[in-house]
């Protein structure tokens, strides 16, 4: 056997070490050039995160806006015929009869001159503010003639409680003058008369007529107007037109009690800004129900007078009010 020359065994492992040197240097060198890349990496990720935020605010503007809910409409109100609206508006009236066999006239009077007075009095107050005012008003001047003498400086302190007294002075001084040169001191009972008078319109008239002198005429004030349209008797906004309206409807002889019942309804229960439809006995009939509150616990609480244990309007009721009376105004 031969042996290895000395020279080729040191040429070997010297080229032994040179490769294992050059293997360090090579892992060395992607150590270092993985280190970079890292550094590159964490150098850009805040950019990255800078980016998709940007970019997720471009996707909110580009993205159209959510709409807003559209607020809830009180169910339309379905055709009606002629003869089926007459039928129901005259079932209406039968149970608002029922519902307030005591309606009446909310304004004290003992004659149809004090009727008269009140009445014009009434414009943009309650009748309870005037039934507190009349008293001491008619002590002073029961008759025509002694309000036509006043000095219309002391008729404006009297009447001054039901406010625009000034206009309202106006209006009785002429009024009261008229009856004592036109009429004799009394109180005509025509429409073509009254309406004549100072202050005394078709509304006035017809109070007078039906309650002082049993000529049938229909009331159309605010309350009565409202609960017309929301009943479907009429769509008309001027007083006239509503009265017009109605009077087709019902029979003639159903004129003053219909207004009065109305009215009595608009006060207690079918008020102007929350009707309380939860404790309203005619709501089956009714094609406006739900404009108002429909939970009958809430909706008793809205009920006024003498339906929520509260004095009624007059100092003076009838005898069959189920009501308390009003208390007089209070001294100054």
């Amino acid at each position: 056997m031969k042996e290895t020359p000395p020279a080729t065994s040191a040429a070997a492992k010297s080229t032994a070490k040179k490769t294992a040197k050059a293997a360090k240097t090579v892992k060395a060198a992607k150590t270092v050039k993985s280190a970079k890349t890292a550094e590159k990496a964490v150098a850009k990720a805040p950019a990255a995160k800078k980016t998709a935020a940007a970019a997720k605010k471009a996707v909110a503007k580009k993205a159209p806006a959510k709409k807003a809910a559209p607020a809830k409409k009180a169910p339309a109100r379905k055709p009606e015929s002629r003869v089926a609206m007459v039928r129901r508006a005259r079932r209406i009236n039968h149970e608002l009869a029922e519902l307030y066999p005591y309606a009446h006239p909310e304004l004290d009077f003992t004659n149809p001159f004090e009727l008269l007075v009140a009445t014009v009095l009434s414009a943009q107050t309650t009748d309870l503010r005037v039934n507190q005012t009349t008293p001491r008003l008619f002590a002073v001047c029961p008759t025509p003639e002694d309000m036509a003498a006043m000095e219309p400086e002391r008729l404006e302190e009297l009447i001054r409680p039901t406010g625009f007294f000034r206009a309202k002075t106006k209006s009785l001084l002429g009024l009261s003058a008229a009856l004592r040169d036109r009429f004799g001191g009394e109180v005509p009972g025509r429409l073509e008369d009254l309406v004549t008078l100072p202050g005394v319109g078709r509304k006035t008239a017809n109070v007078v007529l039906g309650n002082a002198f049993g000529v049938p005429g229909i009331t159309v004030d605010t309350h009565f107007g409202r609960l017309a349209r929301r009943f479907g008797w009429t769509t008309a906004e001027d007083a006239e037109k509503v009265e017009a309206d109605v009077a087709e409807i019902f029979p003639k002889s159903e004129w003053t009690m219909l207004s009065h019942r109305v009215v009595f309804h608009g006060r207690r229960v079918c008020h102007s800004r929350k009707p309380a439809c939860g404790a309203c006995a005619i709501a089956p009939l009714c094609p406006a129900y739900g404009e108002g509150e429909t939970d009958p616990e809430k909706a008793k609480k809205l009920l006024k007078y003498e339906l929520g244990g509260q004095p009624g309007q007059r100092l003076k009721p009838p005898a069959d009010y189920p009501g308390q009376p009003a208390p007089p105004m209070a001294a100054p």
